[in-house]
């Protein structure tokens, strides 16, 4: 069982965590991503790489010299395009012929309410030019020689966001390949106009109804081994967060950045532009829902108060 706190893998060092599964640290540590992406190397023989990271030299070797004499990259994968994720997707394609699957570009599955709502700002890390080889839907199985990989569509923190259950020699694994759906060192951001907080709890409800998830293997951080656990965590961590911000409402009006100062009180000065998204994502959901009204259109400066 990994810990969380300690983890701290050697960067580019293939480490074995399962039967099949490697993960491959990429050299790109910040605030938003912990000590890095992790890139997964899937198989014994086709092996399938999962978010393949940033456009970065030393990682791209790092994956090349994980394999084998007798292995070789058959397909590639990527839970979502965001630029910690994905770019080096296409380098990777190029070198070994594999094609990339993904859900689609990165305005895919984008919540069709974002088009009508005013300036938003946001498009934080997105990979602009990503583009799959082969689109991916929800339950769309791809298989390599001793592995299985079944998409789950899972939008919220991006709209293209998929999960990967494995089957393993024909049989399920239970492992979950998560991306930044569910990740144990943090909560997912949600950044509107492609993070969208009502598809981000639709999403884990998908993952509280799939059986049998014995292992979640995240975009960042360690391992989770108490996937349901995890997961309703998360979901109760999103209703609390509500509550604080129908509360602040309730005491004064406010705009995502003002309640985020209000409510984000032992957080980091530099992150509390990530989490003013994050109170807007709720205020978006919670205007859906009729609890609260904005001064006007929704946009990323709206005043907000309690219906």
């Amino acid at each position: 069982m990994e810990d969380q706190v300690s983890f701290d893998p050697v960067v580019g060092k293939a480490e074995k965590l399962a039967p099949g599964i490697r993960r491959v640290l990429a050299p790109n540590p910040s605030p938003m991503t912990y000590r890095g992406t992790n890139t997964y190397l899937i198989g014994t023989r086709d092996i399938a790489v999962i978010d393949p990271g940033p456009p970065d030299e030393a990682h791209l070797k790092a994956i090349l010299e994980a394999l084998e004499g007798h292995q070789r990259i058959s397909h590639i994968f990527v839970t979502h395009s965001h630029i910690d994720h994905s770019p080096l997707g296409m380098v990777l394609a190029q070198f070994t012929g594999a094609r990339v699957h993904a859900f689609g570009s990165s305005r895919a599955g984008r919540a069709d309410i974002m088009s009508s709502f005013g300036k938003l700002g946001g498009g934080e890390g997105i990979d602009e030019t990503f583009l799959p080889d082969i689109e991916m839907k929800h339950l769309d199985c791809v298989e390599g020689s001793d592995w299985r990989l079944r998409a789950l569509h899972t939008p919220g923190h991006l709209g293209n966001h998929l999960c990967f259950e494995l089957d393993w020699e024909a049989d399920f694994s239970g492992h979950v390949f998560t991306g930044d759906l569910v990740m144990g060192w943090a909560t997912s951001i949600v950044s509107p106009p492609d993070g969208h907080l009502t598809d981000f709890m639709s999403s884990l409800r998908v993952l509280q109804e799939r059986d049998g998830h014995s292992t979640y293997h995240p975009g960042h951080g360690a391992q989770i081994d108490d996937p349901l656990g995890r997961v309703s965590d998360l979901a109760q961590h999103r209703l609390n967060r509500e509550a604080q911000i129908l509360h602040a409402l309730s005491t004064r009006e406010g705009s995502a950045a003002d309640i985020a100062a209000r409510i984000y009180v032992d957080v980091d000065p530099n992150l509390l532009p990530a989490a003013a998204r994050n109170v807007l994502a709720h205020l978006i959901d919670l205007s859906s829902r009729n609890k609260v009204i904005s001064d006007g259109p929704l946009r990323e400066d709206a005043v907000f108060t309690l219906s």
